[in-house]
């Protein structure tokens, strides 16, 4: 968690970025509002935002007293894979505008760090 967006933001973000990993599938049921307000140490009322958040996106559905399920298809998952794509690229963008950084070597930089990930994923398969 950040200490710039509102924890209810950062609950939301965290259970979109379980699903773009894969840990975090269609059907799979979150726990209580109260279960993640004690484990989170934050008061229910913003774990209660977090939900409606997440309802009012699509991609968390609660039947009445059943519980909320996480619920996402290809649509949704698109949607959630641009916003935190567009998201990270942003502050990136951001980041190195504020060092001076020029758009070439942020290019440079770019594809020399991405061949070497490249080449230590190949490393570690081995």
């Amino acid at each position: 968690m950040n200490t710039r967006d509102p924890v209810y933001l950062q609950a939301a973000l965290h259970v979109k970025r379980q699903i773009l990993l894969g840990e975090a599938q269609s059907g799979d049921r979150l726990p209580s509002r109260r279960e993640i307000a004690a484990q989170l140490q934050i008061n229910p009322n913003t774990v209660q935002k977090a939900f409606k958040l997440m309802e009012d996106e699509g991609y968390v559905h609660t039947v009445g007293n059943q519980g909320s399920v996480i619920y996402v298809d290809e649509q949704i998952r698109e949607t959630i894979e641009n916003e935190l794509t567009h998201e990270l690229v942003t502050e990136f963008i951001q980041s190195a505008q504020e060092i001076n950084l020029s758009f070439k070597r942020v290019v440079e930089l770019v594809s020399e760090l991405w061949d070497r990930e490249r080449e230590d994923d190949a490393g570690r398969k081995e």
